[in-house]
């Protein structure tokens, strides 16, 4: 089965909103950190110091997010060049390499979701005080 050009470009805009939208998450995450270095309240340095260790975390799963997807991205384009100068085993395995590592991207931006539903809830039990 022959593969051409336009199979890898079909994740090209799929690949720049997940980037657009890690990026998103990220500037948003940096707001939060410092918003929680401004609190100055007992309570709220009890809050902060419950949510330090989930920042930490999240931050670092934002980067190895952005990480694998630039690395999908940058896969992805060497398939397009690959199957635009004929090398059709060379694209097809270059684009399914882009595929795996878009996945693992999104596997980890499903665990920083998870992470920061926690972080939400940590929130919640201020308000309910």
């Amino acid at each position: 089965m022959e593969m051409n050009i336009t199979t890898p470009g079909l994740l090209f805009p799929a690949i720049s909103l997940l980037l657009l939208a890690y990026t998103n998450r990220f500037v948003t995450l940096a707001s939060v950190i410092r918003q929680l270095s401004k609190l100055e309240d007992r309570n709220a340095d009890d809050i902060a110091r419950r949510q330090i260790s989930s920042l930490r975390k999240r931050i670092q799963i934002i980067r190895w997010m952005q990480v694998f997807g630039v690395t999908a991205f940058l896969f992805c384009t060497l398939s397009t060049f690959a199957l635009f100068v004929h090398l059709q085993l060379v694209g097809k395995i270059l684009f399914g390499v882009s595929v795996i590592f878009l996945s693992v991207s999104l596997l980890f931006s499903l665990w920083e979701v998870q992470i920061s539903t926690d972080a939400i809830n940590i929130e919640i039990e201020r308000l309910d005080r």
